[in-house]
């Protein structure tokens, strides 16, 4: 699209890498269920839950989308990120190594782990939080819809990493005094609606009209959306704080996060009803899976009671929603920046080198879609079936991660085939 700086962006091998480590988080998350079985699942607050879930929050998704703002704020914004190669590396071992520690540390119950784990994702987060916010001041008053929400996803990530960190060293035992409870449920809050989903709603700004073909997202919806997402949760949050969730103030906020969900899922639905392109692709239908999913998640939320119901709404976020439209832009955005670094770096004319289809093939993307789709049906009402069933969409999230992560390291392997440089 025009006003974007593609020559800016960093070498591929810096957000690849990031694209390439997040499946294996994904195939974690699932053997590790497996391994567990269904005693140690009942309780979204038991150890293996809380593992699990950062597995897929911090490990899958959270990588991915690090790696792709290392591409994207210099794109966008125009603003390099500073020693961008160094950022990435601590970045990426340090989320690396500290989320396997903080997922063993809970699930094992060692308060070693999680200091480690402390100190580790401390390093990753701040040195990425630093940059990010270098390349967000220097993109001052840059005319676009992306900017303030990738300021807002900021904050979010900021606010969910302090509260991360006092949980972790709360559950270490270095802060005694903690009230878990409400820092738990806060955490929670700036993490889902805050970083993953003003994050994606950011994003979307940008790629669905792109690489969707479809009209650009109106300008009531992408300058005011974003802000309801916030206000609402600042809202929940303070009613959380100091009303120990109770009353108008939660209930308005709730409320506010749930109608920015239900409107961003539908105008996003809208839009690719009129999209240029007619025929449909696996890209497109993750994303309409996973507005499809934000919906019901905007319709449950507020309302839905008891824990077996909140986890599955909680599932319907985390991989009916937000994991669906992160495998849908790694299918876009991958085979388009392969394709592009190929061109730039040979000079090659048009039809020398592969298309951006063949990078991912439609059958091979067609088939992570499947499997995928599948795991979400089994793993979302998981909390009210028997565990032979339940399993079986742990063993599907496992085989959905290993295609995604075959289906990259193919594209990988045809990038340098063709005299890529990484």
């Amino acid at each position: 699209m025009a006003g974007l700086s593609y020559q800016q962006g960093p070498p591929l091998a810096l957000p690849l890498r990031f694209f390439l480590a997040a499946p294996l988080f994904l195939m974690l998350a699932g053997v590790s269920a497996l391994a567990i079985g269904q005693d140690g699942l009942v309780s979204r607050w038991s150890p293996a839950v809380l593992a699990i879930v950062h597995l897929l929050t911090l490990g899958y998704l959270g990588t991915v989308m690090m790696g792709a703002l290392t591409q994207m704020l210099p794109v966008v914004l125009g603003a390099r990120i500073p020693a961008v190669r160094a950022v990435a590396g601590a970045t990426l071992s340090g989320l690396v190594v500290g989320v396997a520690l903080l997922a063993a540390g809970l699930a094992f119950g060692k308060p070693a782990l999680l200091v480690a784990a402390m100190v580790a994702l401390a390093l990753a987060l701040v040195t990425f939080l630093t940059a990010m916010a270098i390349a967000l001041l220097r993109a001052g008053v840059v005319v676009s819809d992306t900017v303030w929400p990738l300021r807002q996803a900021w904050l979010a990530l900021l606010s969910t990493t302090v509260l991360g960190l006092a949980l972790a060293g709360g559950f270490a035992g270095l802060f005694p005094d903690l009230d878990l409870t409400t820092l738990t449920a806060l955490h929670v809050a700036w993490g889902l609606a805050g970083w993953i989903l003003i994050l994606v709603i950011g994003v979307a700004y940008q790629v669905v009209p792109m690489l969707q073909l479809t009209p650009p997202y109106p300008n009531q919806v992408s300058r005011w959306l974003t802000w309801l997402v916030l206000i609402g949760l600042i809202g929940y949050s303070a009613a959380l704080f100091w009303l120990d969730g109770a009353g108008i103030v939660s209930v308005v906020g709730r409320f506010a996060l749930a109608a920015g969900a239900g409107i961003f899922a539908i105008v996003t639905l809208v839009l690719q009803h009129r999209r240029r392109r007619k025929l449909g692709d696996a890209t497109l239908t993750f994303w309409r899976l996973a507005m499809a999913s934000l919906l019901g998640c905007a319709a449950a939320g507020p309302l839905v009671a008891g824990e077996p119901a909140q986890m599955a709404v909680g599932g319907l976020f985390l991989l009916g929603f937000a994991a669906s439209a992160v495998n849908g832009m790694l299918y876009k955005i991958v085979p388009f920046l392969a394709w592009f670094h190929l061109q730039a770096q040979t000079q090659a004319r048009a039809g020398t080198i592969p298309s951006m289809k063949a990078f991912v093939p439609e059958d091979s993307a067609r088939r992570h879609l499947w499997l995928h789709a599948s795991a979400v049906c089994l793993l979302v009402p998981a909390p009210f079936l028997p565990w032979p069933v339940a399993s079986v969409g742990w063993l599907l999230l496992v085989l959905s991660g290993d295609r995604l992560w075959r289906n990259l390291l193919a594209a990988r392997r045809l990038y340098l085939a063709y005299g890529g440089c990484l």
